[in-house]
C-alpha cells in the first residue's frame, strides 16, 4: 500500500490544481476549434497547444530553465515574437478588397474605439473594485481592443509584463473567434438584402 501511496503522489494527478486543469480544457477547446472547426488554425492551434504544454502537471515546462520559458525569454522578452509576427502577418495580408473598395478604410479607425472602450472598461472595472488594475495595467489591457495581436504583446510587455500571457491569449482568442462572433452581429445590424 505505501507503495501505491508513493506512485500516487508523484503522479501529474495528484499534483494538479483547479487552474491547471481548467487550462487543459481551455487548450483543448481551442485545439478543438483549430482542427475540427477550421477557426484561425494558424492563432489557435499553438495557443491551445502551448496552453496545455504549459499547465501539464509537475513537468515545469513554463518555469525555470522548461522550453517555454527560454522561448518566452528569447522571444518575448527581447521583442522578437512580435517583430516575426508583424513580418509574418505582412507577407499574409491580401489587399484586394481595400484596394476594391477604399471606405472600408474607415474599418481601420473603427480599431482605434476598441481600444478607448477596452480601456474606460478596463479601469471602470477597478473603480468598482472588481479588479485592481493601474494605469499602465489598464493601457496595455485596452491595446487588445485594437484586435491586434503583436501590438498587443508589444506593449504589455513594456507597460505590463505581469499581464503578457492573459492579454496575448485574450487578445489572439478575440481575433481568431471572430468567425463565430461576426456572424450574430451582422444579421442582427444588417437586412437580407445588404448581405
Amino acid at each position: 500500500m505505501e507503495q501505491l501511496n508513493l506512485l500516487w503522489s508523484n503522479t501529474g494527478l495528484n499534483q494538479m490544481v483547479w487552474g491547471q486543469g481548467l487550462m487543459l480544457l481551455v487548450g483543448m477547446l481551442l485545439l478543438y476549434l483549430a482542427i475540427v472547426k477550421n477557426f484561425e488554425p494558424l492563432l489557435l492551434l499553438p495557443i491551445g497547444f502551448g496552453a496545455i504544454l504549459a499547465n501539464i502537471p509537475g513537468a515545469g515546462i513554463a518555469e525555470g530553465s522548461g522550453i517555454l520559458h527560454v522561448f518566452y525569454v528569447i522571444g518575448i522578452e527581447s521583442g522578437a515574437f512580435p517583430l516575426i509576427i508583424f513580418m509574418g502577418v505582412g507577407a499574409l495580408t491580401d489587399f484586394g478588397p481595400l484596394l476594391a473598395n477604399p471606405k472600408t478604410l474607415l474599418l481601420g479607425a473603427a480599431a482605434q474605439f476598441g481600444i478607448f472602450a477596452t480601456l474606460l472598461g478596463a479601469i471602470g472595472l477597478t473603480a468598482v473594485g472588481v479588479f485592481d488594475f493601474s494605469l499602465t495595467d489598464a493601457a496595455a489591457i485596452g491595446i487588445i481592443g485594437g484586435a491586434d495581436g503583436p501590438t498587443s504583446i508589444y506593449v504589455a510587455s513594456k507597460l505590463a509584463p505581469d499581464l503578457l500571457g492573459a492579454i496575448a491569449v485574450a487578445s489572439y482568442s478575440y481575433m481568431a473567434l471572430v468567425p463565430l462572433i461576426q456572424p450574430p452581429i451582422m444579421r442582427a445590424l444588417t437586412t437580407e438584402k445588404e448581405r
